[in-house]
Parts: structure tokens; sequence; C-alpha cells
């Protein structure tokens, strides 16, 4: 049995915790919301009510650490903002974590990040790729996965997701019916929740710390064949693609963690 923490036990974190509860672990989960905190109790977690904020880390941080060997950091950069100001406050509060990780007993942090830390000029990306983000929340998660990365007090391995799907969350909601659709030719990126799950048990089972990983489905159709064949499955709009600013060809590969973790993606649930 591993003590593990989980900090953001949102759409992820949450079923997350309930898993690795299922295979024995024991796991502190953090919320910001205190209606949250009774969800979490009654999932088996230990809930604390943790904010982080550029300034300052609620003083509940170090209960939540407390006895952890493992850190979970899953807490993405507010999506919405695009100043340069609000890159920096994401930045601030992950160093503000810091401190309470080095005097904690967490000797292994995993840091959810995403694969809109690589350019779209790329073609093939493996995890030899260097970062050249485009968005200010793939700047703002560069930035962090350094200051992680370079800590000697804990090994860190970074976990880059591609476009997140799952049984309760798919873009063909949102595309459904819209017209002039951009890259129509650029091919998908996506990975289940389940893969997301599966994967980051498999990286603690198999201890593979101080290591990058991208994490996307070995599944690649175009933008316009995927989510034209979407629609029709669940009865929607079909999108319109517009045949102009076809120019992205991004394509992540999986070929490292389906090597390194001999892990095989569950090609059904996309």
């Amino acid at each position: 049995m591993k003590q593990i923490s989980i900090l953001g036990c949102g759409w992820l974190g949450l079923p997350l915790a309930k898993k690795l509860i299922e295979k024995g672990n024991s796991i502190n989960g953090s919320t910001t919301s205190e209606s949250k905190l009774s969800i979490l109790e009654n999932a088996g977690i230990n809930p604390f009510l943790v904010i982080v904020e550029s300034e300052n880390v609620s003083e509940k941080i170090t209960d939540f650490l407390a006895e952890s060997e493992i850190l979970i950091i899953d807490i993405p950069p507010k999506l919405r903002t695009v100043s340069s100001e609000s890159n920096k406050i994401f930045i601030q509060k992950i160093e503000n974590l810091i401190p309470f990780i080095e005097k904690s007993s967490v000797s292994k942090v995993l840091f959810v990040s995403s694969t809109s830390v690589y350019g779209d000029e790329n073609e093939f990306i493996t995890e030899e790729t260097t970062p050249n983000p485009e968005t200010q929340s793939g700047k703002q998660l560069v930035l962090a996965e350094a200051i992680l990365q370079k800590n000697q007090n804990f090994e860190t391995t970074i976990l880059r997701f591609g476009g997140l799907i799952g049984e309760d969350r798919h873009p063909v909601k949102f595309l459904a019916g819209k017209e002039n659709l951009e890259n129509p030719d650029a091919p998908i990126n996506l990975i289940h929740q389940n893969d997301c799950i599966s994967i980051i048990e498999e990286i603690i089972n198999q201890s593979k710390w101080n290591e990058v990983f991208n994490a996307a489905a070995p599944f690649h159709p175009s933008r316009e064949q995927y989510y034209t064949q979407k629609a029709k499955e669940q009865n929607l709009v079909l999108p319109k693609f517009s045949s102009e600013n076809s120019n992205i060809k991004k394509t992540i590969s999986s070929e490292k963690i389906e090597n390194i973790l001999n892990y095989n993606f569950n090609l059904e649930d996309y």
C-alpha cells in the first residue's frame, strides 16, 4: 500500500483517487470547494481543503502532504486568461508549493501537463521534440515542468496528455452544427479518461520517475473524418469544415509510453 496525495480531485483526480483506493492505496485528496469535501470523504478519500494562491498556500497543505510518498499535481492553469501576468501567477503557485513538498515525506512527484507545450509547426512529436508552446496555458505548463524537474529534493515525472475525453466530455458536442471549422485534415490527438488513469497507475506501479511521457492514443484520423463520424453516432448536427487554413499536421507519438510502460491503449473508447 502506498500513501498518495492528489492535489486537485476534479474531472481526472477524483476517479483516479477512487481507482487507486480500489488497488489498496491510501489517498489524501484536495479540493478548493468546501462543499466537495463530503464527496471526497464518501469516496474513501482523506479530504483536505487546499487553496494554492500566488501569494500563499492554505495551512492544510502540511497535513495534506503528511506521510505521503507520492504527490500527483493536477491543477491546470487558467485557460481563459491570456495575459503574461496570469502566466506568472500560475508559476508562482507552483513555486509556493515547492517548500512544502521539500519539508514533507514526498519523494516522487507526478505533474499532469499537456501536449499543448508543443508548437503546431511540428508534424511528428516525441518526447525529444523541443517544446514551443503557442498558447498561454502551454507556456505556463512548460515553466512549471522546469521548476519541478530541476528540484533535487524529489523525483518528478511529467505526463503530457493529449485532448481529454470521457463519457461526459467530448469535443464533438461543442463542434456539432458549427460551420467553417478550421484544419479539417489535422490529425486528432486524444486520450480517454480511462487511459489517463491506467497510465498513471502504471507509472506508479513501475516506479517510472524522472521521465517525460506524451500520452495520446495511437489513433489519428483527421478532424473532419473523426468528428463527422462521432456526430453521426450521437445523432448530432454534422459539423462543417472549411478547406482553408488546413496547415496543422501535428501527430503525438505514444511509442515511448507503449514501449517503456508496455502499455496498450483501449482504442474501443475512442
